[in-house]
This record gives structure tokens, C-alpha cells and sequence, in this order.
């Protein structure tokens, strides 16, 4: 989840939407990656979850973090809500799971390095508290009552819209964690091509990094129960946006579909102000209920952005968004693995000539087979196994054409290609063998 975004006075013209967008147009000498991951903190002595407050909690973690290695807190009200430093920012899910927003840097060597320092310094704060962490896309045992609350507005505002427009909109804010990676576009036409593949190949990322067969203590019937809750959340903001696929697709249709999206609030002077299901539409016109006579900000039309959840979403770049969270090498490789289809024009051209074909239909079938069946699933006579095999092979040219050293970071991924068994398979046959149907283990097993 976001954190309030600033992005500039109020809004003049209905133009400035997409220009906001076309405002991310770089020279690819200029493009970054951003990754973020969440994880789900824990207590050993009772693998309970994180408390925000406490001897061993989040805040402690924050205190630490500050104090020892620079990082700057951020609040809200009295409560530290967030860390940043040097472009980077540790931020909460709703319920406690611990995020990374990595910095905008050149190459996955920088990112797998700077998750690592991430690493090095939580766990010399954790480990002496008995605190740890996992990388798992869904908690495999707690319940919603068991999840802490963390005291930051724009949740609680969520909280209660999520039960009135869907069936799993609370199961993802607080029992799911995912890993995602930011890219840059070029241009229009660049943003059109990327977000097309990336749409069309988010069932591959979902089967590849698929970590959650567990759910509320038992088998779930999914690989990844995370994508799952996101087909049961709020169809009007989720999805798998076939309308990009249409011909004369950019960046303002892009927009008019954000605005058809209702809205959830409107932050002024460090408030969330409730506008749940609201137009943005109406806001533009100053007749919001919420806000009556006020005309929205830039910076408003940012937040509004970062509430639509689609599989790949577009601001000033483009997230990646499909992908369950797993252990360090699978949270380099899910960066690894798009900045290789994304950011060599060869292997980007390649990618699209692989999925170009594919309707609607298809992309959604390919979705719901890569939840339930990882990379086992098929939809309209695509194999998820042999699309993953021909992308991972992608990517790895175009990471190779990169001359950096990246295409090692795919090696978790080419092994589930060449043994067709994600995270989730493995865990799931340990389940039903060595861990004779107990949970227990799952907490050391997915441990950072």
C-alpha cells in the first residue's frame, strides 16, 4: 500500500491527468528498478504475528532502524508509520507485513545489494528480540482476529469499503504479501507495448513465484491463494484490463478508466477524509460530497492512482503486480526476470510476438490456472509450463544482451522450469510427507 504522494497543485485543465503519465517518459539511459516486497514479521516463541507496539515489535524495529542506520521516520499523527533514506522507504500493510520500497537504481546487481543490506540490518535489530520473518504470499495459519491493526487512516478506511464491494478485499490487506518491481517506459507507444506483455505474461509471474497453498491452517485448493483473493476483491479496480489490448489504447484511456474507478478518500493537512465510492469525476467539477466546492490537487489524482489494484498498473511507470512473495532469491528474481523482457528491445518485441495472440479469454483463463495450478495450469490449449519456459528464456537473452551479470538471478525460476515444482509444490509435498500435515514447519521453512 502507498503512502500519500506528491504530485502538484490543483488541476487546471482535465489534460493534466495524462500528462501526469507521459511525465515518466524517460531515455533508456535514464531507466531504473524499483523493487518492493513485503513479509510477514513473527514472534518464535509463539509464531504469532508482529505486534505494531511493544517490547518486540514494529516499533521497536523502527526505533532501531532510525537510531543505528539513518533511517528518517515517517508519521502519522503520534505513530511512526514508515522509514525513509536515500530513496528507498520501509512501509506497513494493514496487517504489519513489512515492506521494502527499494530505490530507483541501474541494474539488479545494485538491487539484490541493497536488498541484502535490508536484510543484514533488520536482522540484527529481530533476531536478538526473537523476532523473524517470512517470505510466504499468504499467512498460512492466522486468522483475520489474529492479524494487529496498524494506525494508519487510509486502512481503516479500506477496512470497511473492502467488506461492502467484494469477498476477499480484507483477506488481502492483512493475510497477503507479494513482491513487485517497477519499470520505466520510453514513451506512449513504449508504455502500450510493455504493459501489454506485462499483463498477458502476469499468469507466468503468478506461477512462477506461487507460495501460498496455505490458508487459514489448511490446504486452500490454490498455489497461490493470493492471486485468488484478488479475483474475489473489487471488480472495478482489479483485473486484468482487457481494454489495453484495444487499438488506440494509451495513456487517456488509461486515465478514463481510472476515473470511472470509485473512490476512497482524499488526504489533506495529514487526514484521510472519507470520499468511499465517490467520483473523481465529480471532484474535478468541485462537487465531490465529500469536499464540496474544493477542486483536486495533482497530488490528489497521484493518491487516487495507487487505488486501482489491476495485475500491472501504470503511474510514471509501470508495477508488476503478480507475483506472490518468496524467499531472497525468488525476490531478485522477480525483477530480474521483467527488467530481461522489459528493457531489451529484442526480447521485449520477442515477448509480445508470444502472447500477441492471445483474446481476452485466454489472458483471464491463464490467470485463474496459474492460482490454482501454477505452472501445472493451462487455459485454451496454453500450457502455463511451456509459456513460463520460452518467457524465462526471454528474459535471460535480454538480460544477457545487458552485459551485466544479471541472468543469474533467474536460477530459482529455471529450476522450476526444468522440474515443473514452484515453492508452493515443494512445501505442498513436504505437507503431506515429512511435515505429516502440520503447519509448524512453514515458519522455518519460508524464514528470511
Amino acid at each position: 500500500m502507498s503512502i500519500p504522494q506528491s504530485g502538484g497543485g490543483v488541476i487546471e485543465h482535465f489534460g493534466q491527468l495524462a500528462e501526469m503519465m507521459e511525465a515518466g517518459n524517460k531515455p533508456k539511459s535514464e531507466w531504473r528498478i524499483g523493487t518492493e516486497h513485503e513479509k510477514f514479521g513473527w514472534l518464535t516463541d509463539s509464531r504469532r504475528p508482529l505486534p505494531y507496539a511493544g517490547a518486540a515489535s514494529i516499533s521497536t524495529l523502527f526505533t532501531e532502524l532510525s537510531s543505528r542506520y539513518g533511517w528518517t521516520p515517517v508519521r502519522e499523527g503520534e505513530n511512526t508509520i514508515g522509514l525513509t533514506r536515500n530513496g528507498a522507504n520501509i512501509s506497513l500493510e494493514p496487517g504489519g507485513q513489512f515492506e521494502l520500497s527499494g530505490a530507483a537504481v541501474a541494474n539488479m546487481n545494485e538491487t539484490a545489494a541493497e536488498l541484502q543490506t535490508h536484510f543484514d540490518e533488520v536482522r540484527s535489530i529481530a533476531d536478538p528480540l526473537g523476532i523473524r520473518f517470512m517470505g510466504i504470499g499468504a499467512a498460512p495459519e492466522w486468522g483475520h482476529s489474529d492479524m494487529p491493526v496498524m494506525p494508519k487512516g487510509r486502512y481503516r478506511l479500506m477496512t470497511d469499503y473492502m467488506g461492502r464491494v467484494g469477498t476477499h478485499g480484507t483477506q488481502m490487506m492483512y493475510r497477503t504479501s507479494t513482491v513487485q518491481v517497477n519499470l520505466d517506459y520510453a514513451s506512449e507507444a513504449d508504455m502500450v507495448k510493455k504493459l501489454r506483455v506485462s499483463l498477458a505474461l502476469q499468469p507466468v509471474a503468478t506461477a512462477l513465484f506461487a507460495s501460498s497453498p496455505f490458508f487459514d491452517g489448511k490446504l486452500n485448493g490454490h498455489k497461490s491463494w493470493r492471486s485468488r483473493i484478488w479475483r474475489g476483491l473489487d471488480n472495478s479496480r482489479t483485473g486484468m484490463l482487457p481494454f489495453a489490448f484495444d487499438e488506440g489504447f494509451g495513456f487517456q484511456a488509461y486515465v478514463d478508466w481510472v476515473l470511472d474507478v470509485p473512490m476512497y478518500f482524499v488526504y489533506r493537512d495529514g487526514k484521510y477524509i472519507n470520499a468511499l465510492g465517490q467520483s473523481f469525476r465529480d471532484f474535478l467539477k468541485g462537487e465531490l460530497p465529500a469536499m464540496p466546492g474544493e477542486k483536486p490537487t495533482l497530488s490528489d489524482w497521484a493518491d487516487h492512482m495507487t487505488t486501482v489494484f489491476p495485475e500491472a498498473r501504470v503511474k510514471k511507470y509501470i508495477e508488476m503486480r503478480g507475483a506472490d512473495c518468496g524467499d531472497q532469491a525468488h525476490i531478485n528474481a522477480l525483477p530480474a526476470f521483467w527488467v530481461g523482457l522489459m528493457y531489451d528491445q529484442t526480447a521485449l518485441d520477442a515477448a509480445w510476438d508470444l502472447v500477441k495472440g492471445f483474446d481476452a479469454e485466454t489472458r483471464e483463463g491463464l490467470r485463474v490456472a496459474a492460482s490454482v495450478d501454477a505452472l501445472q495450469g493451462a487455459a485454451n490449449g496454453v500450457k502455463l509450463l511451456d509459456l513460463a519456459r520460452a518467457a524465462v528464456a526471454l528474459s535471460h537473452a535480454g538480460l544477457a544482451a545487458r552485459g551485466m551479470d544479471e541472468e543469474r538471478f533467474l536460477a530459482p525460476l529455471m529450476q522450476s522450469i526444468a522440474t515443473g515444482q514452484t515453492q508452493a509444490d515443494r512445501w505442498l509435498a513436504l505437507y503431506n510427507g515429512a511435515w505429516g500435515k502440520s503447519l509448524t514447519p512453514i515458519y522455518e521453512a519460508a524464514s528470511l
